[in-house]
């Protein structure tokens, strides 16, 4: 509900455009975007002479059927095949919801974008410093247990080790993920032709952690290497890649912790709210332990961070520099700073 409210408070920042498309990357099983959308129909007085959309890049189609039934009770079309969506329909607020399998489908325009636990789960490349220079990690069979997989360092710089180093690097270990680089530039183009933001919102670093690759099984650690294809499998985001790879193109906020960002968007008031109108015992302890899992610095609050890349004009004024008095001062960025609440 709390991200809801960034994207509608950085709509009215940027003076109301009179469409919204939202779009976001990958939405699981589609329960961020209906948070989302009851938001909107909360607060559908002040999105009234908006044309709001809602465009969902998944390549999925187990997850985009979940997703169907989630926004709109399944009531959807598939599309014809010379269509760039493949599928449509009419979320239960009445929004109109598409399916895309690239962000570069999606329809250009003013936009708002959503990466939640995104970026994480695409593919890296690792590299390691030797005594011989960069060295890439690879996956090996085992010579000496059949069926069994390792980790082995290529015998000499391999293409990716002369593209994605920096020379600048200090680390000894580095993960890179190319494709979260390109998703990032085509990001940060739209914004800068169409305007708009882009939210992300994931487990990262800003360019100091090393080895952070794991696999999850049924909500615990799993070695990544054995019994392929059953394990989620995940690494930190390394977010000062992510600005490096904006190229410029906008402006970028954060990472900011979650529990500092959701704490700038009120959410001990919201909280209170809630606990206020929950007649039963059981639904107060869930809204406690959610808070909990989201705010405690042990479990979610210090590990997830939020990320935004904004269109230069939003954080600096163009014509600031020639006539600083006769602007008036721009409104601050939701999550990113402390909000006053009046």
């Amino acid at each position: 509900q709390l991200i809801g409210i960034w994207y509608i408070s950085e709509w009215m920042a940027m003076g109301k455009p009179s469409t919204f498309q939202l779009v976001e990357l990958g939405p699981g099983r589609g329960t961020l975007t209906e948070d989302i959308l009851r938001v909107f129909k909360q607060l559908a007085s002040v999105l009234s002479k908006c044309d709001v959309s809602v465009h969902l890049v998944e390549v999925s189609p187990k997850l985009s059927e979940i997703q169907a039934v989630m926004l709109t009770g399944g009531k959807v079309q598939p599309n014809p095949e010379d269509e760039l969506a493949y599928m449509k329909g009419i979320s239960k607020t009445g929004i109109p919801i598409f399916w895309y399998r690239d962000i570069q489908d999606v329809p250009p325009g003013y936009s708002f974008y959503l990466a939640h636990e995104f970026f994480d789960a695409l593919p890296i490349h690792k590299f390691q410093r030797t005594e011989k220079g960069w060295r890439e990690v690879l996956v090996d069979i085992d010579p000496e247990v059949p069926d069994q997989l390792r980790f082995v360092l290529s015998p000499s710089r391999t293409p990716a080790t002369q593209n994605y180093i920096q020379p600048e690097e200090t680390r000894d270990h580095v993960e890179v993920c190319p494709e979260a680089g390109v998703i990032v530039q085509r990001l940060a183009s739209r914004i800068e032709k169409d305007g708009g933001a882009a939210l992300v919102a994931d487990y990262g670093h800003d360019g100091t952690k090393t080895d952070t690759f794991r696999g999850f099984r049924n909500h615990k650690l799993h070695d990544v290497l054995s019994a392929p294809g059953t394990a989620d499998l995940t690494a930190d985001v390394d977010f000062s890649y992510l600005r490096k790879m904006a190229q410029g193109k906008t402006a970028t906020l954060g990472p900011l912790k979650q529990r500092e960002f959701l704490k700038n968007m009120g959410i001990d008031l919201r909280l209170q709210v809630l606990l206020q109108n929950s007649g039963d015992t059981a639904t107060r302890e869930q809204l406690l332990h959610s808070y909990d899992m989201l705010m405690n610095p042990e479990k979610m609050g210090d590990c997830f961070n939020f990320f935004a890349l904004l269109p230069h004009h939003r954080l600096v004024h163009p014509d600031k520099k020639d006539k600083p008095e006769s602007k008036s001062p721009l409104p601050p960025v939701a999550g990113f700073n402390e909000l006053l609440l009046k």
